[in-house]
């Protein structure tokens, strides 16, 4: 199939930063592209679907990617990432099992079916520690705690919560650090750039004003961050690690529609990421 010919789509309800690049470089290569926002998506079960064969899932909603992917894959669409690397990459809980399963070195993590048993758990975990939702991004309702009046305070309010998942407690040993975290993206399984995420604040997100700055991509970072990847099933990967005392690292994440506007600013003409992903995309609808 010739790149003019080929039926690419960019699932996405947002055009962020991101997006605009990755369909810039769709077009410097003269690729048929269709952007497909998902809030007028539907898919008629046993029937095929008339867009694109080939999907990037970039719907920023976790819910509605996941089931945007799970549906396009059941008309027989490729969507990167799949349908089950969105499960198991949107879902904190999902990600810990599956990395500590492949051997994947990660915090300590706990599941707590309720928050009484999540109280309990966490004098068996110690303190501090970090109360997180099982679905969220950006840092949202993460909470570190440093005693057992702090964690009632705070499992209090989540017992009070409407939707029964969020009685579900996903809890994690506080790993010291340093004011930063990395961030590896990584595409078809290989690391291309990382950088360091430094803030004032515990949370590192960029989204909550880190700043970025270029981080060595050595070979012990690069296997991890792959693996990491791999384990979950996701071409696309944007790995979350920490730097342990002593130089250890852990995977604390990974995210399958991964934001890299600050790792493209760190990186500026030495990288195009979205050139990457293009390159992906297109080799996949090629196949």
């Amino acid at each position: 199939m010739s790149p003019a010919a080929a039926r690419l789509g960019v699932l996405a309800s947002r055009v962020r930063f991101e997006e605009k690049n990755i369909l810039t470089a769709l077009e410097r290569r003269g690729v048929a592209c269709e952007h497909v926002d998902p809030r007028t998506l539907s898919v008629r079960a046993g029937e095929p679907w008339d867009g694109p064969r080939t999907v990037l899932n970039r719907e920023v909603g976790h819910y509605r990617a996941l089931y945007a992917a799970a549906a396009l894959e059941s008309a027989g669409v490729t969507v990167l990432n799949s349908a089950a690397a969105t499960a198991l990459c949107g879902d904190k809980w999902q990600t810990s099992a599956a990395l500590v399963a492949g051997g994947v070195p990660t915090p300590e993590t706990l599941l707590a079916l309720t928050p009484e048993a999540a109280l309990k758990s966490l004098e068996e975990l110690g303190y501090p520690a970090v109360i997180k939702p099982l679905v969220g991004s950006w840092g949202r309702l993460v909470t570190r705690v440093t005693d057992r009046a702090m964690a009632e305070a705070v499992l209090e309010h989540v017992a009070a919560l409407p939707s029964p998942q969020s009685h579900v407690v996903y809890l994690q040993r506080e790993v010291a650090k340093a004011d930063r975290d990395i961030r590896v993206l990584v595409v078809d399984g290989r690391a291309v750039g990382a950088t360091y995420r430094r803030s004032e604040d515990w949370r590192t997100n960029v989204a909550r004003g880190a700043v970025s700055e270029r981080c060595p991509l050595t070979g012990e970072l690069s296997a991890l961050a792959v693996a990491a990847a791999e384990t979950v099933g996701a071409c696309l990967a944007g790995v979350d690690l920490l730097e342990e005392p002593g130089g250890r690292l852990t995977v604390l994440e990974v995210n399958d529609r991964v934001e890299f506007r600050g790792l493209q600013s760190t990186y500026g003409t030495d990288l195009d990421v979205a050139e990457l992903i293009a390159a992906l995309l297109t080799a996949k609808a090629e196949s």
